[in-house]
């Protein structure tokens, strides 16, 4: 199978591939959303299908923030951006432990579980467009010299 060379056919492959992904995507959320009904949100949850959502998801978020990473107009501070998100992350996720902790259901070490977790579910994002942005850094002063 030959590579395909021509700019009008590659765009056409990828809006082609844009619009198989769309496709599926529904058909599981149809799917999902039939177990949701039958079984409830914890049937929902054991269906396998409910992984392949979660982790093409997640995929496809990461592959976002790298074009739009490389689309941004500006170049920003990478470190600077860093720290404010850092931050803005850990006020969030001390705000939920705090939360969480003064529930009659759940106690401190539910509280600060979650406060964790959620911190770790925001910082991986910004490590990752920190990295981004110091790599287009990088390539931008190769650049230059």
């Amino acid at each position: 199978m030959k590579k395909i060379t021509d700019e009008r056919l590659v765009l056409r492959n990828l809006q082609n591939t844009r619009i198989v992904y769309i496709v599926q995507t529904f058909g599981i959320l149809c799917i999902l959303g039939y177990d949701l009904f039958t079984s409830g949100i914890d049937g929902m949850r054991d269906n396998p299908v409910w992984l392949v959502f979660m982790v093409s998801a997640i995929v496809s978020a990461y592959l976002s923030m790298s074009i739009s990473v490389e689309h941004e107009k500006k170049i920003r501070n990478p470190k600077k951006s860093f720290i404010i998100s850092t931050v803005i992350t850990l006020v969030i996720s001390i705000i939920f432990a705090y939360f969480v902790s003064i529930t009659p259901e759940s106690g401190l070490s539910v509280g600060i579980l979650t406060g964790l977790i959620i911190l770790i579910c925001f910082l991986i994002p910004n490590i990752y467009i920190y990295r981004l942005r110091m790599k287009q850094l990088i390539d931008l002063d190769d650049l230059e010299e």
